[in-house]
């Protein structure tokens, strides 16, 4: 099929358009929850948030987000109901996009914390089944992500409530918080940062080419974890202790332990993020590009280098832009965090991330945090959750892959009304 060089050109500025778009949305929606908790818990200012999340979320999206993701890219739609017909994939993947980042745009501007995966999911599910046809979409794999919705904030949950006992175990319920503070706290990072070299070299590095198999995974992984503990054990001594604060709440100091910690936790997560869901706004847009380019359905194509800083841009934009909102209401209105809850809760966030990719389950990490939140909100009794908040948060989740595919279609066929 011959391609003129002017579609050419505005399907790829089409693309790149909706690409910023779709990953705008999802700096203001999802990697405000990767900092909500250090934030909500006054770890950090959302003024340092925004900056440590600028530095390695586009550390992760563009070092460790590369080749199109595989799940967006031909996991969700069956590429041979496409044959004779690329176009109809090209203006797919730009409603899916249009249609996702105006879903996140709307729920930003409402502080509901959604799942971008899930918004281009739905939408990718939409224009196939309703533009295409019912066989387009690969079924068994929507079943298994709508069977993640209920797995990642359960296991988060699960794993914040167990870091958050042990921490009340080992910590807080005993005779000398603040000693025990010290002693455990660089036990708790070499968890931190074993826990993320192993989603960064399981789930990043492949992307950049560097495939580390057969068990070294884990020796790096406790290289860069007792690293991270040894960092940590030199600013916990720099850290100033408020002898007064502490006669006024017996925890002051404790907390400004775990504080300190909640900046490696914050970096991390940042970084996870970013190369794993930089991948929903860059997925789409390379699939128009390399269709536009060459006019033939590849089931695998390089990824130019400048669509994953063009996403990485987008994001660091929308949290300076709107993430707040969303933070708000993660980091505050779900139950009163302080350092060491926020500290369990990103831990438990991560764990499940990591366990996540070795099964290949395409995850939420807004649902992943939202649970681990719960998870340690449960930890200090039901009463300390603001059930009406999570009542929320639950229906914008159930609405995300609906309003995700119902846009899709509009603009779907708007797309074939103009170019078709």
């Amino acid at each position: 099929m011959e391609f003129l060089t002017d579609t050419t050109f505005i399907y790829i500025t089409l693309a790149a358009v909706f690409g910023i778009f779709m990953a705008w949305g999802i700096g203001a929606n999802d990697v405000a929850n990767a900092m909500a908790t250090s934030v909500g818990s006054k770890a950090i200012t959302i003024k340092q948030a925004i900056i440590i999340a600028a530095i390695f979320e586009f550390l992760g999206a563009y070092l460790a987000g590369g080749q199109v993701t595989k799940t967006i890219r031909k996991g969700i739609v069956d590429l041979n109901a496409f044959d004779g017909n690329p176009d109809l994939l090209i203006w797919g993947m730009l409603a899916s996009l249009l249609a996702a980042g105006t879903w996140l745009l709307i729920a930003s501007m409402k502080g509901w914390p959604v799942s971008t995966t899930h918004s281009i999911v739905g939408a990718v599910i939409g224009f196939a089944a309703v533009g295409v046809s019912a066989d387009a979409v690969s079924w068994g794999k929507v079943g298994t992500i709508v069977m993640s919705w209920v797995v990642s904030p359960v296991l988060a949950g699960g794993i914040a409530f167990a870091v958050f006992k042990s921490i009340q175990n080992l910590v807080i319920n005993t005779n000398n918080p603040l000693e025990n503070a010290k002693k455990y706290g660089p036990f708790y990072l070499f968890m931190v940062g074993f826990i993320i070299a192993l989603v960064t070299i399981k789930k990043g590095l492949k992307h950049i080419g560097l495939d580390v198999n057969g068990g070294m995974e884990f020796v790096y992984a406790i290289i860069l974890g007792l690293l991270v503990a040894l960092l940590g054990v030199y600013l916990i001594k720099k850290v100033k202790f408020d002898e007064k604060a502490e006669k006024r709440f017996h925890f002051a100091n404790v907390e400004k332990i775990f504080a300190v910690l909640m900046v490696f936790t914050a970096a991390a997560m940042a970084f996870a993020h970013g190369s794993n869901d930089v991948a929903n706004a860059v997925g789409p847009m390379a699939a128009v590009i390399s269709v536009a380019q060459s006019g033939e359905l590849a089931s695998k194509s390089e990824l130019p280098s400048w669509v994953l800083l063009v996403g990485a841009i987008g994001i660091v934009i929308g949290l300076a832009t709107l993430g707040y909102k969303v933070m708000a209401t993660v980091g505050k209105n779900i139950t009163e965090l302080t350092p060491t809850r926020g500290f369990s809760a990103e831990i438990g966030a991560a764990s499940t991330v990591v366990l996540a990719s070795y099964t290949g389950l395409p995850i939420s990490t807004t649902q992943t945090l939202v649970g681990a939140i719960l998870g340690v909100g449960l930890a200090r009794g039901i009463a300390a959750i603001d059930l009406r908040v999570v009542g929320n948060i639950f229906m914008s989740w159930v609405i995300t892959l609906p309003a995700g595919a119902i846009l899709s279609i509009l603009f779907f066929y708007m797309l074939k009304g103009i170019f078709g």
